[in-house]
């Protein structure tokens, strides 16, 4: 059994920061469980590209607004508390965050914490030994 709160996690290896963007890794990869879990907190104003063309992801809304924009069909879907996102074809997509938004996400297959997007927002497959 893994207990493990959000505290435990912040300032270290596992609380990833950015100029957009804050992603506390709850579960990695080494854990072995076949699924990553993040809380992930979106700042306002901001505009963010994404592509995961290597993993599974699903994303559940807890706090805030903004717009979720699939660059495959240009379909844009408001998001606020409550919305689920499920990026099941691996689509690239915009998230615009009118307010912070924060975030549980679920990767499949699970990061690890070393990957970095790229300069298409994509992250690597890493694969980590369990």
């Amino acid at each position: 059994m893994i207990v493990r709160s959000l505290g435990e996690i912040e300032e270290t290896d596992r609380d990833i920061k950015t100029p957009n963007w804050r992603s506390k890794r709850i579960v990695l990869a080494k854990e072995g469980v076949g699924f990553s879990v993040h809380e992930t907190t979106i700042y306002a104003g901001t505009v963010n590209d994404f592509w995961y063309a290597n993993h599974v992801e699903a994303v559940f809304v807890t706090e805030g607004h903004g717009e979720l924009t699939d660059k495959e069909t240009g379909e844009v879907y408001k998001l606020a508390p409550g919305t689920l996102y499920l990026l099941d074809g691996n689509e690239r997509h915009q998230v615009r965050a009118e307010t912070e938004i924060k975030t549980v996400c679920v990767f499949n297959p699970p990061v690890t914490g070393a990957e970095v997007h790229d300069e298409n927002g994509v992250y690597p497959l890493i694969v980590e030994p369990v």
